[in-house]
């Protein structure tokens, strides 16, 4: 071993100017506002004192070959300069490479795109009633429609054998047929709001909306941010700024499967994801069913079992168990959702300092009792009476699901768990310091986008490759989609029981679009979603004061609507990177709005007939749980029934409201302490996660974060910096396999092992892994 000079140092990089190529990080696409999201060069130049490596050590030969890296993206010692620049994001590691005669709209497309559409609607509304949150990883529906378009090409007689087999095989499964496929599935991967509603209504208010309005309400909400997303995409989706990390793993999977697949380092590459595929789908048996304790293992609770306050701060692998400080988490279905592959150092190393401080927070609450605290469960998502029973909310309405001031004070008010208090809290600091952070730092990149788009000058490789090859969707239709959205909505709120007048709707779609610029642009850089939910409840109850009911839907409507949106947009964005036409796009995502809409509904109403019982119970089971439909519920009541209650200035949670405005100026502390002291590299603090991580371990299973803040270190710090073809090439496709392989297995495991076909659920027998009586890491109870 020899010490040897860092070779990532700043000045070899982009971060500066390279004597060799000559050329500044500004010039390069890497802006001062954005540049805490790529490097943390202090810490690795602190760590350059010091590091030895193996300088015989050689380069991954899978790394290597993949294509021929230009002079400007190797540093001055011929190694490969780290991934550091959004241009960096966008050209290194996605090929600009476009095909305009490729065939897209083929009978494979559809059969292939409508069959896994219904697929990830099934799958998707099944995981939203699971502990765990989990959605429909798109990777998962990526590996399925390449293995089944490649069999169907394989299979079936070729175009050369006659007009019926050229219209069902005219040629291989290509990208744009499988990227129009990912995207139209796209809209079923997660459980929309409008289940929430619906199984809110369902489960505490014995409101079963028909078939009809329960469809076009969803549509209606979903398609309302499609029409905002496409009128924003200039913003959002043609630049290089907005480069969408969760993108890059699928955008580099269709990639490696399509492109130069007999060159030795892509079939290496493919190589390596059927073996992390292939292993992890065979080692989440053990976690998931044989051996739950991999779940969580906690040391501490292992060496101290009968300890209440160790089980609140170490214990995590049962729901709402405790935060799972230290916790080993050695499932990956607890651990994907972290993105700690893929997202940007500076989010998650903000997002876990934020963890630490929820877990200061909560613990120093509950034991100084602020808020009632020890009167109710440490984590919990129900609304509970001061003396800690859990609160019947229809006690306390009219027929009409209004507020009885009468009822009200023979019931008393609600009380939050602590937990869940400082969780809208958070969410509300969140959002008020994401339109702030978005006006300090992206606003010039925002401005720029908007004037270059006028002049058709986008500086983006792969937006100059469409606009060359490709028609736009002209405006005029995304506000045609507005407007219809509009008209659908009114229509359905009057038809059923949703008590949301017609200003109500109008002051909703407000909301809408005036949040959406902000909330988008947001995770097209971080890739970090902030939640709005929150706050379309608090102008929901001040629109329409007293209604629960009413306020579901105007949430519906001013929160779901721009969470649709962002997902378009990233779906435009992936469509950008592998040159889908733009037209195209929007068709496919329509399509599958309105199929998988429709089967998400039906399967919701087959759950919560058959669960019933375990969805209404706080902790549920480690397969089904309520905890989604319980947070929204309890949140619709406490601001539509109660908010003059609950958050006037002399209420007990009067600091909820307040903080969205106490949000915008958070920002304003570290970009003031940058502007003067910039070598504090305060510009590396993403202010909304912070907030939005103080109620982060409010609910659920917490025993992935420890895990997760490893893996983001090893990831996006060491390999990047340290490793940089390896990242390039590999990372990504780890990441993907992960989830690939993951959620396979859990497909297989819910149908075939925990009863989501018949209802019966196959049982593990109790051993040192699988304990009975007792929590899964041996967290004592409480």
């Amino acid at each position: 071993m020899s010490r040897i000079r860092n070779p990532f140092k700043r000045q070899d990089s982009y971060a500066a100017t390279d004597s060799k190529a000559g050329a500044p990080a500004q010039a390069l696409g890497r802006s001062s506002a954005r540049e805490d999201q790529f490097e943390l060069d202090s810490l690795g130049d602190k760590m350059d004192q010091g590091v030895e490596r193996d300088e015989h050590l050689p380069e991954d030969p899978g790394a290597l070959g993949v294509d021929e890296l230009d002079q400007a993206d190797r540093l001055s010692n011929g190694k490969e300069r780290p991934i550091e620049s959004a241009e960096d994001w966008s050209t290194r590691l996605i090929s600009t490479a476009d095909d305009p005669d490729m065939p897209i709209h083929t009978f494979r497309m559809y059969f292939l795109g409508i069959g896994l559409t219904c697929f990830a609607a099934v799958l998707g509304q099944i995981f939203y009633f699971r502990p765990s949150g989990l959605t429909v990883s798109g990777l998962f529906i990526l590996v399925i429609a390449h293995v089944l378009g490649q069999l169907w090409h394989m299979l079936l007689p070729n175009a050369s054998r006659g007009r019926v087999w050229a219209y069902l095989n005219p040629c291989p499964f290509n990208i744009k047929e499988h990227v129009a496929i990912l995207i139209m599935c796209t809209t079923a991967f997660s459980s929309a709001l409008a289940i929430s509603v619906f199984a809110a209504d369902d489960l505490y208010y014995n409101i079963n909306p028909n078939y009809g309005n329960a469809i076009f309400t969803m549509i209606g909400s979903q398609f309302l941010g499609y029409g905002i997303a496409g009128l924003m995409r200039t913003a959002c989706v043609f630049p290089t700024y907005a480069f969408w990390p969760s993108v890059i793993p699928s955008a580099q999977l269709l990639d490696l499967l399509h492109r130069d697949k007999d060159v030795s380092s892509q079939r290496s590459r493919l190589k390596f994801f059927g073996i992390v595929a292939g292993g992890v789908f065979c080692w989440e048996f053990f976690p998931e069913f044989v051996a739950p304790t991999l779940t969580g293992v906690s040391i501490f609770c292992l060496a101290k079992r009968d300890g209440v306050w160790w089980s609140r701060v170490f214990g995590g692998a049962y729901p709402n168990e405790g935060m799972g400080i230290f916790s080993i988490c050695l499932d990956w279905s607890y651990l994907s959702g972290s993105g700690s592959l893929y997202t940007p150092l500076a989010t998650q190393l903000t997002i876990y300092a934020g963890v630490g401080l929820s877990a200061i927070l909560i613990c120093g609450a509950y034991a100084t009792n602020i808020w009632n605290a020890q009167s109710f469960p440490f984590l919990a998502q129900d609304l509970f009476h001061e003396n800690g029973t859990v609160y019947n909310q229809t006690t306390i309405l009219n027929p009409d699901y209004s507020l009885n001031e009468e009822l009200l004070a023979e019931q008393g008010l609600p009380w939050y768990a602590t937990s869940m208090a400082f969780y809208y809290l958070g969410t509300n600091l969140a959002l008020g310091a994401t339109i702030t952070h978005c006006f300090l730092w992206y606003w010039k990149d925002v401005k720029k986008a908007f004037q270059q788009f006028k002049t058709r000058s986008v500086d983006d490789a792969h937006y100059a490759v469409m606009t060359k090859n490709y028609k736009e969707v002209p405006m005029w239709v995304y506000g045609a989609i507005l407007v219809v959205s509009f008209a659908m909505a009114q229509a359905t709120c009057y038809t059923s029981d949703s008590h949301l007048p017609w200003y109500g709707i109008v002051v909703a779609f407000l909301i809408s679009i005036v949040l959406f610029p902000f909330i988008s642009i947001f995770p097209s850089i971080t890739g970090w979603q902030v939640d709005t939910s929150t706050l379309t409840l608090i102008l929901g109850s001040a629109v329409v004061p007293g209604s629960a009911q009413a306020n579901m839907y105007f949430t519906l409507y001013g929160s779901n609507s721009a969470t649709q949106g962002i997902s378009f947009a990233s779906d435009l964005k992936l469509g950008q990177y592998m040159k889908l036409p733009p037209r195209t796009t929007l068709w496919v995502q329509s399509l599958g709005t309105v199929i998988g809409g429709i089967l998400q509904i039906v399967i919701a109403k087959q759950i919560l007939s058959t669960h019933r019982e375990i969805l209404l119970d706080i902790s549920g089971t480690n397969i089904w749980s309520g905890q989604q439909v319980q947070a929204f519920n309890a949140q619709a009541v406490t601001w539509g029934a109660l908010a003059k209650h609950m958050y006037s200035p002399s209420s007990t949670y009067a600091m909820i409201p307040l903080s969205i405005v106490v949000g915008l100026g958070v920002p304003v502390i570290p970009w003031v302490i940058h502007l003067y002291y910039p070598k504090l590299r305060a510009n590396l603090v993403v202010t909304p996660l912070l907030c939005y991580t103080l109620g982060y371990l409010a609910s659920g299973i917490n025993s992935g974060n420890f895990v997760a803040f490893l893996l983001a270190l090893a990831s996006q710090w060491y390999a990047r910096k340290y490793c940089a073809s390896w990242f390039r090439s590999r990372n990504f496709i780890l990441s993907a396999a992960l989830d690939a392989g993951t959620q396979f297995f859990v497909f297989v495991a819910t149908f075939a092992l925990f009863g989501a076909g018949n209802g019966n659920s196959a049982v593990m027998p109790n051993w040192a892994l699988n304990p009975a009586d007792i929590n899964p890491d041996y967290c004592g109870t409480y």
